[in-house]
């Protein structure tokens, strides 16, 4: 399983790729984000593309291995985790 940290990165810069446009709630923002909670509101019913292993298994698997990538989504948390210092 993908070890996310749930930092919330991820679902504050939907904008930063055009594949995640219409989670954009106008700000940026994924639109299922609550900002209170600092979580997904419908984690457990997500789209495919919020969901690293799911979406590696339908569309990845025979393409590179789970661990490369895991180490490129990795890279991308880190990313914005440093884009926020």
């Amino acid at each position: 399983m993908f070890p996310c940290d749930k930092c919330g990165l991820c679902c504050q810069s939907v904008s930063k790729s055009p594949i995640y446009k219409e989670l954009d709630r106008g700000d940026g923002t994924c639109r299922y984000y609550d900002d209170e909670k600092r979580l997904c509101s419908i984690y457990d019913k997500r789209p495919l593309l919020c969901n690293v292993d799911a979406y590696y298994d339908t569309y990845l698997k025979d393409q590179m291995s789970r661990e490369a990538y895991y180490q490129m989504n990795l890279a991308v948390c880190e990313q914005l985790k440093n884009a926020k210092k």
